[in-house]
């Protein structure tokens, strides 16, 4: 399917640009992100770069010609593609357009077939079927009921998937139980005297708690798929062929199926996993006592969010990371910032390191390093990641194209069978429930005939230590290899309300190109990095340059204020940093 080329909107005052030159011809091929033409705008010249990769297959305005933003200027796609005769605006799928300002709607179908007749045939049972009610699953179910479709949904576990049951909500619950401690604990520095002698957790009553924030989430999941008159099925459900699924010996049909199956903890090959004192994410969650010394395996996300709970609650952990870093696929700054944060907690954090087979010695778990150490330990967490979990696809196991065990989709969420979709853990694009979320309600708005993209550039990654750390766009390393950059950083030492509330640890870093000043990473350390980093990713959609995230008034004092101060470090013109 051919890609629109338009002219952007860089800057939020920018009305117009000017077309200087075409640096591509029509037949020309062109990969993604390679220039296509220049174009002047009222402040800087830039190039416009190819949305996608494949063929010009027209371009509407020629060189000198100014045009106005959000303006189709070409199009990209396969030789011989059909393509409108003349100029349009750019469609509600496509990056930085202002559907509201320019009165577009972003839904409207793109063949004739209207939602009321869709299966007018009355073929099947349903327009949507839907495996899996996780973030993708529900998202997807809700979204094809609001556009008037039938929908059922099976999920074989509880509404919510991974993400409410056993994944983010329950660990942000016990991180929050042990910030409480923490703050406890050095509350006598703020003149709160208290006896932190006699503190001690309860953990039975932290797991009630954490279970009742659980059920009042899943719980309301359930009564918005009521709302929408969504058929919800409990049971392990499977494709039985491409407009057929079958549950528990019952068969149901569908015109589209969305597969949402979501992920399952993944384990190692290591000899001694199998003994009742290892535990995956899932396990570690329904303890019901605190582990005097726990063994985290994995300094990922997960493995670093439940160290730094259970660290709060009082057992003494240890992280074993076989890279040379934790959270090693973020920016460097942001690991070696989360790795001081675990330190402080008080756990003792391994990087490089092995570990080779875990005995049991007297019922305890003794895990084996490479170089010979060895770690005593209560319980010990496997947390080196998650897989696809491919039981939803049945008996098109072999016919749906995977890579590496996740399902290949496109950027409309569509698998090679043409009728069947894939949102979340299970596909091979993000495993996070807000990707999720955006993928669940293109894939049900392109089950019922509509052309939504699943917008996956720039997603946000939260880290919620103690202080948290959050990330959009590019590492240094990463825009060091592609750009001429310049780097701003704001110390959160010197924010008058992180130092105000006793929260000065941290930064911001904002990655900038030198030539057009566009912001091209941003990496956040501080108490509330996981509610800052929006801001910047709402920029960085709309082409927001530094120059203009600089002046934007930030009201005082609040922690936003040190991203702006960092966008103006970057262009050598912060106010509150001494002359460099």
């Amino acid at each position: 399917m051919a890609v629109e080329v338009f002219m952007p909107k860089a800057g939020m005052d920018m009305k117009e640009g000017k077309i200087i030159g075409w640096l591509k011809n029509v037949g020309d091929h062109v990969t993604e992100g390679e220039g296509l033409l220049s174009i002047e705008t009222d402040k800087v010249t830039m190039e416009v770069e190819s949305p996608e990769t494949g063929t010009l297959l027209c371009k509407y305005f020629e060189n000198g010609d100014t045009v106005p933003v959000v303006t189709v200027i070409g199009y990209i796609g396969n030789q011989g593609e059909v393509v409108p005769e003349g100029p349009v605006q750019a469609g509600g799928n496509i990056k930085a357009v202002d559907n509201a300002a320019v009165g577009i709607d972003p839904l409207k179908p793109v063949e004739s077939v209207q939602i009321e007749d869709f299966n007018k045939e009355g073929r099947y049972e349903y327009d949507v079927a839907i495996i899996g009610g996780g973030p993708a699953g529900y998202v997807a179910a809700i979204k094809a009921a609001q556009l008037g479709g039938k929908v059922i949904l099976f999920e074989k576990d509880v509404v919510g998937g991974t993400c409410l049951n056993r994944g983010c909500i329950p660990t942000k619950t016990y991180i929050k139980t042990a910030e409480y401690m923490n703050t406890i604990r050095h509350a006598s520095s703020r003149g709160i005297h208290v006896d932190v002698g006699s503190m001690a957790i309860d953990m039975p009553k932290v797991y009630d708690y954490k279970k009742s924030v659980v059920k009042k989430l899943t719980s309301g999941v359930a009564g918005l798929l009521r709302s929408y008159g969504v058929v919800n099925v409990k049971g392990a459900a499977k494709i039985a062929d491409k407009n057929t699924i079958s549950e528990n010996g019952k068969k149901y049909t569908a015109k589209n199926i969305i597969l949402c199956g979501g992920s399952v903890a993944g384990l190692l090959p290591i000899p001694g996993l199998d003994q009742p004192n290892v535990v995956t994410s899932d396990g570690i969650l329904e303890l019901k006592e605190v582990p005097k010394r726990l063994a985290v395996m994995g300094g990922g996300v997960i493995g670093c969010e439940i160290a730094t709970a259970f660290a709060g609650f009082g057992s003494e952990v240890t992280v074993i990371e076989l890279m040379d870093r934790v959270v090693q696929l973020l920016d460097k700054d942001i690991s070696a910032s989360v790795k001081k944060a675990l330190e402080k907690e008080g756990i003792k954090v391994l990087t490089g390191r092995k570990v080779e087979k875990v005995d049991n010695r007297n019922g305890s778990p003794v895990l084996s390093l490479d170089g010979g150490e060895q770690i005593e330990a209560d319980k010990v967490l496997v947390s080196i990641g998650r897989k696809a979990d491919l039981e939803c696809l049945g008996a098109l196991k072999d016919e749906i194209i995977q890579d590496k065990g996740k399902v290949i989709v496109d950027d409309y969420c569509r698998t090679n069978i043409p009728n069947i979709f894939a949102c979340g853990d299970l596909t091979a694009k993000s495993a996070l429930a807000h990707s999720a979320f955006k993928m669940g309600e293109a894939a049900a708005a392109n089950a019922l005939g509509y052309n939504e993209k699943a917008d996956l550039r720039r997603i946000p990654s939260c880290i919620y230590t103690l202080p948290e750390a959050a990330s959009v766009g590019l590492t240094e390393d990463e825009a060091k290899a592609k750009y001429d950059i310049s780097i701003g950083r704001f110390p959160l030492g010197v924010n008058g309300r992180a130092l105000a509330s006793g929260e000065n640890e941290g930064f911001v870093k904002v990655i900038i190109d030198k030539k057009y000043g566009e912001i091209l990473g941003v990496h956040i350390v501080g108490a509330v990095a996981t509610e800052m980093i929006i801001e910047a990713k709402v920029l960085m959609d709309m082409e927001i340059t530094a120059h203009e995230a600089a002046d934007i008034m930030h009201p005082h004092p609040t922690y936003s204020e040190a991203f702006m101060e960092a966008c103006a470090d970057a262009l050598g013109r912060c106010i509150h940093l001494p002359k460099k």
